[in-house]
C-alpha cells in the first residue's frame, strides 16, 4: 500500500506556532526529511519526537528525490520540513512534491507558519491580490526583473537576507521611485521583531542608521 508524504511547517521563531497536527504527524510518519537535521534536531528535541531525520537540502534534493519516491511506494509516510516555515516556499521541497504528483503518490500539507503571511497583512498595503517574488537574482536578471516589477500595479513581496538590504532598497528607490511606500518586517514572532513602514527612501535612511539583523521580509507597494 502506497504511503504519503507530509509538508509540515515548523515555526519561523516562536516556538508556541507550531500546531498539534504538526506534532503528530511528525511523531507518528516512517522519515523526516530535512534541510538542516542540526537545526531541526533541535526543535524535534524540544517536543520529545524521535522520529529518524534524512538530510534534504538544496545541494542534495536532485540526487535523493528518486529514492525518497520509491520508499513512499513502498509504503512509508515520510514528511518533509525546513529550516523554518512552510517547505518549498523559497526552500526544499518543490522538486519531490512535483516528483510524488506525477506517480500518483498523496501529498498533505499541512498549515501553519509562512513568513510572508504575517508581513504581508501588517505591512497596510491592499492584500486581495499580491505577488510573492521570493529573493531576487542576485545578478543575471535582476536589472531586468526590477524594471518589469516597478510597472507592476498589485502589492510585492521578497524575501531578503541583512547584507543585501540596503542595496536592494536603494534599488527600490532607483526603479520604484524614492517615494513608493515599502514595509520591512524582520524577525517575524521573535523577541526583537520589528516592521518599519515609510517611502523607499524613508525605509532605507532608518537601516543605514541602524543595520538590520535578522530574516527579512520586504513588502512593497504596487504602482498606482
Amino acid at each position: 500500500m502506497t504511503g504519503k508524504l507530509y509538508l509540515v511547517p515548523t515555526p519561523i521563531g516562536n516556538l508556541k506556532d507550531m500546531t498539534f497536527r504538526a506534532i503528530e504527524v511528525l511523531k507518528e510518519v516512517d522519515l523526516i526529511l530535512a534541510e538542516d537535521t542540526r537545526n531541526s534536531g533541535k526543535l524535534l528535541k524540544h517536543f520529545e519526537i524521535g522520529t529518524q531525520m534524512h538530510s534534504h537540502h538544496m545541494h542534495n534534493e536532485h540526487k535523493t528525490v528518486e529514492g525518497i519516491v520509491k520508499r513512499i511506494q513502498n509504503g512509508e509516510n515520510i514528511a518533509l520540513i525546513s529550516d523554518a516555515g512552510t517547505p518549498a516556499i523559497s526552500d526544499p521541497g518543490f522538486l519531490l512534491t512535483r516528483a510524488c504528483v506525477e506517480v500518483g503518490i498523496e501529498v498533505d500539507c499541512l498549515p501553519g507558519a509562512t513568513a510572508f503571511v504575517p508581513a504581508l497583512v501588517n505591512s497596510g498595503f491592499p492584500n486581495d491580490k499580491f505577488v510573492f517574488e521570493g529573493f531576487l537574482p542576485v545578478k543575471k536578471g535582476r536589472q531586468t526583473r526590477l524594471e518589469l516589477l516597478a510597472q507592476e500595479n498589485r502589492t510585492i513581496i521578497f524575501y531578503e537576507s541583512p547584507h543585501k538590504l540596503l542595496k536592494t532598497l536603494a534599488q527600490f528607490v532607483e526603479y520604484f521611485g524614492a517615494d513608493r511606500q515599502v514595509s520591512v518586517s524582520r524577525e517575524l514572532t521573535k523577541l526583537h521583531e520589528e516592521t518599519v513602514r515609510g517611502t523607499a527612501e524613508e525605509v532605507l535612511k532608518h537601516f543605514e542608521n541602524k543595520p538590520p539583523k535578522g530574516e527579512i521580509v520586504v513588502v512593497v507597494k504596487g504602482n498606482s
